[in-house]
C-alpha cells in the first residue's frame, strides 16, 4: 500500500480487521466496480461479502452480537471501501449512523430488539433528515408527528435517503412541537422495495444521480403513517434534534474517511500511469511538471487521512468532536476533489473515457462536498466552535 495514510497506534486485532478489508477490496470490489457503477447495480454478492466479515456490526457491542470496534476502526474500514468503491462505503455507513444512535440513545428495548439484528446485517438501517425544501437547514422540517389514539400519526416527505430502499428500519427525524426541543426521531420499520411498503408510507423510486450509483438513493413519503409509542427513539419526545446530530457527528468522520479512500485511489491510478505514458520520449513521470503535481497530491492525502483520524480519537474518547469532525470532513472533501482532478489531468484523454477508472472517480468525488453538510455549513461549524473555543 506504500506508506501514505499509515495510521499509528492500531492493535494487532484493528491490524487484522484492516488487512481481511483490504483483500476483500483488492480482489472482490476493484474487479468489479466500475462495471457496476456503470450499469447503477446494487452490489448484491459485495453486501453479502460484508455481511459474512462481520462489517454491519463493526462497532456494535459485543452484547449484542457485535464486533464492539472503536470509530477510529470503522473509519479506517469505510477508509479501505472507499479506496474499492464509494458507493460500498454508503451502503454501510447510514447502517452504521442508526446503529450508534440506538447505542447512545435507544432504550433497553429498543437495543435488544434490534442491535443484534443489525449487526448480522439481517436488519439494514437508513437514516433521515432532510427534505426537498431544506437540506442543511435542518430546523426547516415539516414532517410531523401528531398524537392518535395510542400512537402516533406521521406525515410528510423526506429526501436523499441513501439505502431507502434496500433499508427496514429508517430513522426519521419528524416534527412534534416548536424549535430544536420539538423535534422527535421515530423508528420506521418496513419493507425493503419501491412503492408503497406499508400503509401510508411509500418509496417512490430510485434518484437519478451523476455519481455514487449502485446504493439507492430515494424519498421517504407519509401519509398518515400509524406507529406506536415503543418507535420513538429513546421513549421520550423532543430529543430528535439532539439524536440527529450525535450521528452527523460520527457521520461526517463516515464521510471524511470516504474522501481520504476516494484519494488515495485517485492518487494511485495516477503513480501507476504516470510511469507507463511516455510524452516527448520519455515517462510523464520523469516530467517536473507531473512531479510537483503528484508531490501535491500526496501531500493532500496525507493531510486528510491524519485529520480523519484525529476526529475520529476524539470521539472515541468521549468527547465533543464536531469541530475536529467539521474540519476533518471540509478538508478530505475538498483536498479529495481537488486530487480527483489532478489524476484526471494526468490521464490527459484517457481520464474523460469511461474505460478507465478516473472517470468514474471523477463524478464520485463531488457527493463528498455536500454529503453531511455541505463546504459552507462545515465553515460555519467550525466558525462558531472557534468562537466559543476562544471566547473573550
Amino acid at each position: 500500500m506504500g506508506r501514505l495514510q499509515s495510521t499509528e497506534g492500531l492493535s494487532d486485532e484493528q491490524r487484522e480487521i484492516l488487512r481481511t478489508v483490504r483483500a476483500f477490496v483488492d480482489e472482490r470490489i476493484l474487479p468489479v466496480a466500475t462495471e457496476l457503477e456503470h450499469r447503477d447495480e446494487y452490489p448484491t454478492q459485495i453486501v453479502e461479502g460484508l455481511r459474512q466479515m462481520g462489517v454491519f456490526g463493526l462497532t456494535i457491542g459485543e452484547e449484542y452480537g457485535g464486533l464492539g470496534e472503536s470509530l477510529l476502526t470503522y473509519a479506517l474500514v469505510v477508509e479501505e471501501l472507499s479506496r474499492g468503491w464509494m458507493s460500498v462505503s454508503g451502503i454501510v455507513n447510514t447502517h452504521f449512523i442508526v446503529a450508534w444512535m440506538l447505542q447512545q440513545h435507544g432504550t433497553d428495548e429498543q437495543k435488544r430488539r434490534y442491535l443484534p439484528r443489525m449487526a448480522t446485517g439481517e436488519v439494514r438501517g437508513a437514516f433521515s433528515m432532510s427534505e426537498p425544501h431544506c437540506g442543511s437547514d435542518v430546523a426547516a422540517i415539516r414532517t410531523r408527528a401528531v398524537p392518535e389514539g395510542a400512537g402516533w400519526s406521521l406525515t410528510g416527505q423526506k429526501m436523499w435517503l441513501t439505502n431507502g430502499a434496500t433499508a427496514n428500519l429508517v430513522a426519521v427525524l419528524t416534527r412534534t412541537g416548536e424549535g430544536y426541543g420539538g423535534m422527535t426521531t421515530f423508528l420506521v420499520e418496513k419493507e425493503p422495495g419501491f412503492g408503497e411498503v406499508a400503509p401510508g408510507l411509500s418509496v417512490p423510486g430510485k434518484i437519478d444521480k451523476m455519481g455514487y450509483k449502485g446504493v439507492d438513493t430515494t424519498e421517504l413519503i407519509m401519509d398518515g403513517w400509524r406507529t406506536g409509542e415503543e418507535q420513538i427513539l429513546g421513549g421520550v419526545t423532543g430529543r430528535g434534534f439532539y439524536q440527529m446530530m450525535d450521528g452527523v457527528e460520527v457521520g461526517r468522520v463516515n464521510v471524511a474517511a470516504r474522501a481520504c479512500g476516494v484519494a488515495l485511489r485517485a492518487f494511485q491510478l495516477a503513480i501507476d500511469y504516470a510511469q507507463v505514458r511516455e510524452s516527448f520520449g520519455r515517462r510523464i513521470a520523469d516530467h517536473q511538471a507531473v512531479q510537483f503535481r503528484l508531490a501535491e497530491m500526496a501531500v493532500k492525502v496525507e493531510a486528510a487521512h491524519q485529520m480523519m483520524v484525529r476526529a475520529a480519537q476524539v470521539k472515541d474518547a468521549g468527547a465533543r468532536n464536531d469541530l475536529e469532525a467539521g474540519m476533518a470532513k471540509y478538508l478530505a472533501a475538498e483536498y479529495c476533489s481537488q486530487v480527483v482532478e489532478d489524476a484526471f489531468r494526468i490521464h490527459g484523454g484517457y481520464g474523460y473515457s469511461r474505460e478507465y477508472e478516473i472517470e468514474r472517480l471523477y463524478r464520485e468525488a463531488p457527493m463528498l462536498l455536500i454529503g453531511e453538510g455541505t463546504a459552507d455549513v462545515q465553515r460555519m461549524v467550525i466558525g462558531r466552535r472557534l468562537l466559543e473555543e476562544y471566547a473573550r
